[in-house]
């Protein structure tokens, strides 16, 4: 018998799309630091400048951004391909597909109407905008629509970009419906604009344990330059999930996820047949889903850049220090907030991820996405990435009432006199903070933002 021979040399160990996913939400995580003025631009950006967004509440939607890369990468080819593979952690197109297909199955879907009811409101839209000079090729307009849902087609930029936009934000909105009106502005395109991609992404869910609206109080926010603003708070008594560390603390509080479908009844089984399995997936809902937003609140009121710093020190960060269990709660304060934050992450994704010959007119590769329509031409401006223009929607409230008597019941916890009372945790949000929005199973990082100044939705 003949051995086989074992194959010398190193493995080249294969690409993870789950760290892609991770790098690029941690790329997004640094946008959240102090120090530089951020890419995006604040819907309602109070006047000032630079500086004045740099003090502005933030929000990106890493894997709704990662949805719209791949997109991008089934018209790419070359070194604009290997790029996009690169930074998202993928071997082919074809993985990329797949991956972004699962995270849209999984953390972009919408589960507020599936059958066993109660999940997030999840509105998710993103698209390949190219200029009427351009036609698409049918294998890349098929792929956008089967593997990312996504919108790919010929706007006229060369001759109407006001018109564009127009047709752009409405594709958009009536793909969210609604919950997204707009993405782009007329000043952000011009007739030089060749290609624009864009995603948009609105979520709202109902906590597990919702807070009681009667609870709620009014009460003073402290801002990072020393003003303050008052906003409301919702408040509980209830134990939550909390951990303690050096400096900071985090809170977790889980969002109401899906309940699994009941199982079918097994078919009468016939005699000598074998018994059917069902196969994963059968049911209209996956009960491993499990959404948590994750609140990283500094000790100190000035305390957020030094917090921002090490939570983006690294990939594991955030997951390995979120709370595990939870613990009696003394006073507890969140912000109520909602946060509409829109523009370009071209700069961020250029100099965080690598992705650079995608901008670059006469370097970028697109050549499986779009051909030129006349040919024998001269001139024009060839196939490039103008833009990537995203926009995130998060409504954080007390999530429904309370049942009648539950809050009561809360109440009456220890009121022994007899037992000993557990140490009870301060939880007071009243001061600036970061968050994340995660399914905690796939460890899916929906939403990274900050919150400055609940009282502003931007």
């Amino acid at each position: 018998m003949t051995r086989k021979r074992r194959r010398s040399g190193k493995t080249v160990p294969k690409k993870s799309n789950t760290a892609g996913l991770t790098a690029l939400a941690l790329c997004f995580t640094r946008q959240l630091q102090l120090q530089a003025p951020p890419a995006a631009v604040v819907a309602g950006e109070p006047a000032g400048g630079p500086s004045a967004a740099a003090a502005a509440n933030l929000l990106f939607s890493p894997v709704a951004v990662y949805a719209t890369l791949a997109l991008l990468a089934a018209g790419a080819r070359g070194g604009t391909l290997q790029e996009l593979l690169d930074a998202l952690g993928g071997d082919s197109r074809d993985d990329l597909a797949a991956f972004a297909r699962r995270a849209a199955e999984r953390a972009l879907a919408d589960r507020s109407r599936s059958r066993s009811g109660g999940g997030p409101a999840v509105a998710f839209a993103c698209g390949a905008w190219l200029d009427a000079a351009w036609a698409l090729l049918p294998a890349f307009r098929d792929a956008a629509a089967a593997s990312y849902n996504a919108e790919a087609r010929a706007v006229d930029f060369g001759n109407e970009p006001e018109k564009a936009v127009g047709e752009i934000n409405g594709c958009l909105a009536a793909a969210t419906n609604n919950h997204i009106d707009s993405i782009l502005d007329p000043s952000s395109v011009d007739t030089l604009t060749t290609l624009v991609l864009s995603s948009g992404i609105y979520f709202k869910g109902r906590w597990d344990a919702p807070f009681a609206k009667a609870h709620t109080v009014v009460d003073k926010f402290h801002c990072l330059d020393g003003s303050t603003a008052d906003v409301p708070f919702m408040c509980s008594v209830r134990s939550q999930y909390i951990a303690i560390r050096n400096g900071y603390k985090v809170l977790k509080l889980p969002y109401r996820s899906p309940s699994p479908a009941p199982a079918p009844a097994p078919a009468p089984r016939r005699k000598g047949s074998t018994p059917s399995e069902s196969k994963p997936g059968d049911g209209d809902d996956d009960p491993a889903l499990k959404y948590s937003m994750c609140v990283f609140l500094p000790d100190e009121r000035d305390g957020l850049p030094g917090l921002v710093e090490k939570v983006a020190s690294g990939p594991g960060f955030w997951h390995y220090r979120l709370p595990t269990s939870q613990v009696p709660v003394g006073n507890f304060r969140l912000p109520k907030f909602e946060l509409s934050v829109s523009g370009s992450v071209r700069e961020v994704l250029r100099d965080g991820m690598g992705i650079k010959s995608a901008f670059v007119a006469g370097e970028a590769d697109l050549a499986d996405m779009a051909t030129k329509r006349d040919e024998d031409a001269a001139g024009g401006t060839p196939l490039y990435v103008a833009d990537v223009c995203h926009k995130a929607v998060i409504e954080v409230n007390e999530g429904g009432t309370v049942a009648n008597g539950a809050t009561a019941s809360y109440m009456l916890c220890g009121a022994s006199a007899v037992m000993d009372q557990p140490v009870k945790v301060d939880f007071v949000a009243d001061h600036p903070f970061v968050f994340f929005v995660i399914e905690e199973v796939s460890r899916a990082i929906v939403f990274v933002g900050r919150v400055l100044d609940p009282s502003i939705s931007g």
